[in-house]
């Protein structure tokens, strides 16, 4: 429908300031009688904008320190009211009520101060009662008022209304289609804070999936599925240069991202389809770099790289030597950025803040249902040597660096290093010997020399096949979690041989 209401009087009560000012002055040009409350009473009166406090129009005073400034029935009233049924009309006209046409809220930073470690106490107070009652009074009457939520509307609402002087029916609906989504989300966050602490599970009561739409994508995994992006992503990492991010590309830059934090040294990590075909830590970035190439080089071809610390010059020549879909670091010096940014297409990232801890949970879609679990986070392993042999010291490091790296691959998941650098990767097989084999293969194939490596196992070695395949590829130390039923058989394939194997308890499954 076309049906249009004429904006005569609104009503404005916002915690963001953020360019109401500039879109207070523009309603006041276009002849809109203006209501205001509390702060943006003030801020609007200071900044010459003619408006009337909204206890004026109730002949009520603010009270208990703030918390009831709008609920009350002059308000309520003028923004429920049905423009075209006569009782409501009739009813406003005995009761001295104003139609109000316009509602602008935004809500108390309810999120912000949870995140910012404030007390329980002020955290209730960020609790919005007024704001989302008015938002939703408007949203429910959309029909015949207007309800701005986001200041990302401001212009497009003032510029509608200058052409016209009217809201359309499809941007009345939008708008409070926006309304309902934002106090969902916000209802959401409250109920998650306030069960914090009170649930003996470290999961959620009731799964909130209240996220707003940021950015349509051009496809999802394949060009036939849709996809879009939710939430906050580009509140972590800033697109700096290069073309639109895919579906892939986000993926990828979270598996990316989430592998390099592992390590406090300098280091890089390649990611090709959320795998990683080479990853290892050395001296500076230009070192961790091209130790993480040799592993897999011709995987690493329009992959994804990611690293730890800031791009230099040096750096950022070796890199413009190989096509690359993706660069993530925390910064970029400006030669460094005048030469990574011949590729067009290459996409520049920067990464602001950590992935790890973002995401407490994962959550998966399944048939009518959700899928929800804390994220893979060891508290402490028990690194347990069960067989005869101890390992080198260099072996266990090579272990540990290990360890932090095969839990970013997929099941069946077996990785051969060095104390510093994947050496072979073999991902996502049926088959754990598979795993191995094809690791091995792929090493010989590249020329890499797997003698004396050490080799990890995301999850146990069910017989001891594995684990013979691995000590014939090279392996002199295994890591693996144990607790197969057949564990003795594997401790005695590596007693045979003579080779060091730990047990750390811990199973690392990402399917």
């Amino acid at each position: 429908s076309d049906y249009r209401i004429m904006i005569n009087r609104a009503l404005i009560s916002v915690y963001d300031k953020d360019g109401i000012v500039e879109f207070a002055h523009k309603l006041r040009e276009m002849g809109i009688e203006l209501l205001s409350s509390g702060g943006t009473f003030h801020t609007l009166r200071e900044a010459g904008v003619q408006v009337t406090a909204v206890e004026d129009l109730t002949g009520f005073p603010e009270i208990l320190g703030g918390r009831v400034k709008t609920l009350h029935p002059k308000v309520h009233g003028g923004i429920l009211a049905r423009r075209e049924n006569t009782d409501d009309r009739n009813q406003l006209k005995e009761n001295g009520i104003p139609l109000i046409d316009l509602v602008v809220i935004n809500l108390y930073p309810f999120e912000a101060t949870v995140n910012s470690g404030a007390s329980f106490e002020d955290c209730i107070e960020k609790i919005d009662i007024g704001g989302p009652a008015m938002m939703r009074a408007a949203a429910k009457n959309h029909k015949d008022v207007g309800v701005v939520c986001d200041p990302l509307d401001y212009d497009r609402v003032a510029e509608e209304l200058k052409t016209s002087g009217a809201l359309t029916d499809t941007t009345r609906r939008e708008l409070a289609r926006k309304v309902f989504a934002v106090t969902a989300r916000y209802d959401s966050l409250i109920e998650e804070f306030l069960a914090k602490g009170k649930d003996k599970s470290a999961l959620p009561s009731s799964l909130q999936l209240n996220v707003p739409q940021v950015q349509v994508l051009r496809y999802g995994e394949n060009p036939h599925q849709e996809a879009a992006l939710y939430g906050g992503f580009y509140e972590t990492f800033k697109h700096i240069h290069g073309k639109e991010l895919s579906y892939n590309n986000i993926v990828d830059i979270q598996a990316a991202a989430e592998l390099v934090e592992e390590f406090d040294e300098p280091a890089c990590a390649i990611i090709k389809h959320t795998n990683p075909c080479g990853c290892a830590t050395g001296e500076d970035l230009l070192s961790a770099y091209e130790k993480a190439l040799t592993t897999d080089q011709l995987s690493a071809f329009g992959g994804i790289i990611c690293v730890n610390q800031a791009v230099d010059m040096n750096f950022a020549e070796k890199l413009n030597e190989m096509f690359s879909e993706v660069i993530i670091a925390p910064s970029y010096n400006d030669d460094a950025r005048s030469i990574l940014e011949q590729k067009k297409n290459r996409r520049l990232m920067i990464q602001r803040t950590r992935v790890s801890g973002l995401a407490p949970f994962d959550v998966k879609t399944i048939a009518n249902a959700y899928l929800c679990q804390t994220r893979d986070v060891e508290s402490e392993v028990n690194w347990k040597v069960v067989s005869k042999r101890q390992p080198t010291d260099e072996e266990m490091r090579a272990m540990k660096f290990a360890w932090k790296i095969v839990k970013h691959v997929k099941s069946n998941a077996i990785i051969y290093t060095s104390d510093s650098q994947t050496l072979a990767i073999g991902a996502g097989q049926m088959s754990r010997v598979d795993s191995c084999e094809i690791a091995a293969l792929k090493a010989k194939k590249a020329g890499i020399e797997l003698q004396g490596s050490v080799v990890a196992s995301d999850a146990f070695f069910p017989f001891a096949d594995g684990l013979l395949e691995a000590i014939k590829a090279g392996a002199t130390a295994a890591v693996e979690p144990g607790g197969s039923v057949r564990d003795e058989e594997v401790i005695e394939a590596a007693n045979e041989h003579g080779i060091a194997l730990v047990f750390t308890g811990v199973r690392h499954f990402k399917h």
